[in-house]
């Protein structure tokens, strides 16, 4: 598995299947900004909030100019379904192969009530324009991340 790339390296490309089952590339983005956050599952309570955090974040998104990317394990229909019942205005994708997770590095071994389990790692990547990774964070509060990767993201751009 391959390391989290850090701030300055430029981020992993990949293709993966959009809720919409279209097939986004990474690269072809470049231009904008990229919040790139990776959550464990659909509509489980931290990911959800996390989400809807992103959500009612996304307008600055928006002004900003920057692509939001949800990324988990989870299949087309239950992305395109947990989108449409939390009226989610941008892009998740499907990683079922934990493909891209893997790239990122965030794969990872998990534990609970003493069994362990591959998962996902709740990172964001913010990637510049260039394709570079400008933050990483792997510590997070998932009802304030957003609007924290929001306000680093004006801060760059100011």
């Amino acid at each position: 598995m391959a390391e989290r790339p850090a701030r300055g390296e430029r981020a992993p490309d990949f293709e993966a299947l959009t809720d919409e089952g279209t097939p986004l590339r990474l690269s072809s983005l470049r231009g904008r900004p990229v919040v790139l956050y990776f959550y464990p599952k659909d509509s489980t309570p931290g990911c959800t909030l996390e989400a809807c955090s992103f959500r009612d974040a996304f307008p600055r998104f928006e002004s900003l100019d920057a692509v939001v990317l949800g990324v988990s394990p989870d299949s087309v229909r239950r992305h395109a379904n947990f989108k449409r019942r939390f009226d989610l205005p941008f892009t998740l994708i499907a990683d079922v192969d934990h493909a891209v997770a893997e790239r990122y590095g965030v794969w990872v071994e998990k534990r609970l009530f003493g069994h362990r389990y591959m998962g996902v790692a709740r990172t964001t990547f913010l990637i510049g324009a260039d394709g570079r990774v400008l933050r990483v964070w792997d510590k997070l509060n998932v009802l304030t991340h957003a609007a924290e990767v929001a306000e680093a993201l004006h801060g760059r751009q100011r």
